[in-house]
């Protein structure tokens, strides 16, 4: 067929059914028109107002499905050669059948979303009962996803029972949707492992925004974790991305309170119970100190000797301290013992090196010659 047979054909459409093309195009419009100002109407004269854009975006695709059926209508109107009038007993009779089923499987998953959204926020306020800022933010963000989900499948399930009432044959949608699932089940079975890991994460409130934590072998402070990824910023500055699903250990060094373990050395002839009653002393002075005493939770715990090192005997005490306040406080309490220590004459041994000349078949060592350096 040549270009002007083909050109010829589509102006001759264009003369014979172009009026009709138009005719429903206005319909359409004049029926999206006056079903816009009727809901804007409505809207005025319940003194909604002040809420009416809130209102519009929840109705707003009611005028758009106004105008589609308007247009499905007119051009089925033309397709039969038929005026609106001789195919309304028909859309009468589709109306009574499987219109009023289609308009009940609407109106249950409507209801099922809504009784669905009821459930998940109750379950959701006795499983999380804390109502800290953060923990209200993550609870939204599970409840978001629970609903989510549920109301995806809610109206999947009705889609297929309408199409099935519209006598469309819906085995190869399924089977396609089959093929599509498992294609995107193979390709993207991480990203399911990391959001369901992900989840119960948030779920089971493990992290927190602000915790030191270790995880995937990355120890860091918390900046972020939501489904997919948590993020960690060290004490260096970097920042560790890491993905749920590689997080099968969280060691988290903040969950409600810390603790900062202390191995304090001190030479072999020091009487270690004298030391152990200095280290109570020492904690008992910190927790009268207006500065560190809202840090500490409970007196410093001294275990006692904990092994015989190679130079030192190493006593082990423990202080309980608010969470993320260890570390300030085991810095506080290092530098007491030192000044303590040196003040009541404790040894703190550190390494000695000692040189051995070696003995001559004489028996005598031979000498030792030391030069110093000259000044600069």
């Amino acid at each position: 067929m040549s270009v002007g047979n083909i050109t010829k054909k589509i102006l001759e459409w264009v003369l014979s059914h172009g009026s009709q093309v138009l005719f429903v195009l206005i319909a359409a419009v004049v029926v999206f028109a006056v079903i816009r100002l009727i809901m804007d109407s409505v809207l005025k004269k319940n003194n909604l107002s002040g809420s009416s854009d809130n209102l519009r975006k929840r109705i707003g695709a009611i005028p758009y499905i106004a105008a589609l059926a308007a247009i499905a209508v007119f051009a089925l109107c033309i397709g039969e050669g038929k005026s609106f009038s001789g195919i309304l007993p028909g859309i009468a009779d589709w109306m009574f059948h499987g219109g009023i089923k289609i308009l009940f499987i609407l109106a249950l998953t409507a209801v099922l979303i809504k009784v669905s959204g009821s459930i998940i926020e109750k379950l959701f306020d006795r499983l999380v009962p804390n109502k800290d800022g953060e923990m209200v933010k993550r609870s939204g963000t599970l409840k978001s996803v629970c609903f989510g989900a549920i109301k995806v499948f809610l109206i999947t399930i009705a889609t297929i029972i309408a199409l099935d009432n519209l006598g469309i044959d819906i085995g190869p949608i399924l089977a396609g949707a089959g093929v599509l699932g498992i294609a995107i089940g193979f390709g993207a079975q991480q990203l399911v492992r990391d959001l369901i890991n992900g989840f119960f994460i948030l779920l089971d409130d493990q992290i927190r925004i602000g915790d030191v934590v270790q995880i995937a072998g990355c120890s860091g402070v918390v900046e972020s974790v939501d489904l997919r990824m948590t993020k960690l910023r060290d004490v260096s500055g970097n920042v560790h991305f890491v993905r749920n699903g590689e997080i099968t250990v969280v060691t988290n060094m903040t969950k409600d309170y810390s603790c900062c373990v202390l191995d304090v050395g001190v030479a072999y002839r020091e009487n270690v119970d004298e030391v152990a009653e200095v280290l109570k002393d020492i904690g008992a002075e910190i927790m009268s100190d207006e500065k560190y005493s809202g840090d500490i939770l409970a007196p410093v715990e001294v275990f006692g000797v904990d092994r015989l090192g190679d130079s030192s005997v190493v006593i082990r005490a423990r202080v309980k301290t608010v969470p993320n306040k260890q570390w300030s406080i085991g810095r506080e309490f290092n530098r007491r013992i030192k000044n303590r220590f040196d003040s009541l004459g404790i040894e703190i041994p550190f390494p000695h090196i000692t040189v051995y000349q070696g003995i001559g078949k004489d028996g005598k060592a031979p000498p030792l010659n030391v030069q110093s350096a000259a000044k600069v």
